[in-house]
């Protein structure tokens, strides 16, 4: 249970909750190496195998923790990095692994842009956090998104690559996209090299600029090999948990964060960059925010009709950042209104008191469901949200953390 003497949402309960949820999230290392997919208890889960993106996941939030102070994170951080090296590394043709068993072994070869995007982000955070082998790691990140995600002609990235790098799958996704723009970010920052924001904000600039701009600050998630908007892609599977029908009005406010970030990190950011923030978290709050329901909807069509009304602990956690972000930046009562509301929300509904992890997945009703999402395997984005408000825009906060959280 949370226990502190600050207001729900206040920095001293965030503290507070971020201790809770770390005591948790420890309990997902595997002695044998990677981090498991945990259950509703804290257990791992016997029917899951190793993740990539929640070993990266876990990675990255192990080594902002030891960045601020919380006591053995380092050891917790390089060993999410020795995984990354070794259960999910493909030694022939180097990459990562989406899925692995617990010998190393898997069925699926492809590269996913999604999987990459996070070791980039892991790697980067473990570089500053001084984490033994994050450097050899994230030169191996930057080098496979360099020659081989990175798509020049479209100012993007690709999704998916066959194990050999020859072949590329046509589909398109913004979703990954938007994790690589968190990780160039933070790989910006932290190599001091300006590629990685010069790519983040041309991926902003085709996605959001243009993309969202033209269907009404809704966000066109799925696209064929030449980047055309695919809106009826997964009709008939609107629940999928990484590529789900219609708009996602979480992406919109995790895009809508991302962007002020960006703005941010730029000497003269272009006007059009808030403008978009703006009007995607607009857009979404108008879609999902029901005065007398609590939580927010997981997607909608594109007339901004909940498809899927399931309340998700990420939607809440990128919801409440965009608002402290926006906050930040602009000094509006508006977003310090809504930031409020969505922090007395999480801890009524989404806290777990019983072991300081966040429910994943809530029904209309607020009762638990599993509709998606099974367990708790995440830690990352409800570890953001009680971290991020606290630190500057920019830099990242593998730059600018500090503290005792422990």
């Amino acid at each position: 249970m949370v226990t502190t003497d600050g207001s729900t949402g206040s920095p001293a309960w965030r503290r507070a909750a971020r201790t809770d949820l770390l005591a948790f999230a420890r309990r997902s290392e595997r002695p044998e190496g990677g981090f498991v997919w945990l259950d509703d208890a804290g257990e791992p889960d016997p029917d899951k195998n190793l993740e990539l993106w929640i070993n990266a996941r876990m990675t990255y939030v192990f080594a902002l923790a030891h960045l601020s102070g919380a006591s053995d994170t380092l050891r917790l951080a390089e060993h999410g990095v020795r995984s990354l090296q070794t259960l999910f590394h493909d030694d022939e043709h180097g990459g990562w692994y989406d899925e692995v068993d617990v010998d190393g072994h898997t069925d699926d070869t492809d590269k996913r842009c999604y999987g990459h995007a996070h070791v980039l982000l892991a790697a980067a955070t473990a570089v500053a956090a001084g984490a033994e082998g994050a450097q050899a790691l994230l030169d191996e990140a930057t080098d496979l998104h360099t020659h081989h995600f990175w798509e020049h002609e479209s100012g993007r990235c690709v999704e998916s690559l066959s194990r050999d790098w020859t072949q590329v799958d046509p589909y398109r996704g913004a979703n990954s996209n938007m994790h690589t723009v968190e990780a160039y970010l933070v790989a910006g920052d932290v190599t001091g090299h300006p590629v990685w924001h010069e790519r983040a904000l041309s991926i902003c600039e085709r996605i959001i600029g243009i993309h969202a701009r033209s269907h009404g600050w809704r966000i066109p998630e799925h696209y064929d090999h030449d980047w055309t908007p695919v809106p009826e892609y997964n009709v008939e599977s609107p629940a999928d948990p990484f590529r789900p029908y219609g708009a996602t009005p979480g992406h919109a406010f995790e895009w809508s964060r991302l962007l002020v970030q960006l703005a941010a990190s730029l000497d003269e950011p272009r006007p059009w960059i808030l403008e978009a923030a703006e009007a995607l978290f607009a857009q979404a709050v108008e879609d999902t925010a029901e005065d007398d329901t609590p939580g927010l909807a997981y997607t909608t069509d594109w007339h901004g009709e909940p498809v899927v009304r399931e309340r998700f602990h990420w939607v809440m956690a990128e919801a409440v950042l965009a608002a402290e972000a926006l906050n930040t930046y602009t000094d509006s009562a508006l977003y310090a209104g809504l930031a409020s509301r969505w922090w007395s929300e999480i801890a009524e509904h989404f806290v777990d008191d019983a072991t300081g992890s966040w429910h994943h997945e809530l029904g209309p009703s607020m009762a638990r469901s599993t509709r998606t999402w099974r367990g708790k395997p995440d830690a990352y984005h409800a570890f953001n949200a009680l971290t991020l408000p606290d630190l500057p825009l920019s830099p990242s906060a593998a730059l600018t953390i500090g503290g005792d959280i422990a």
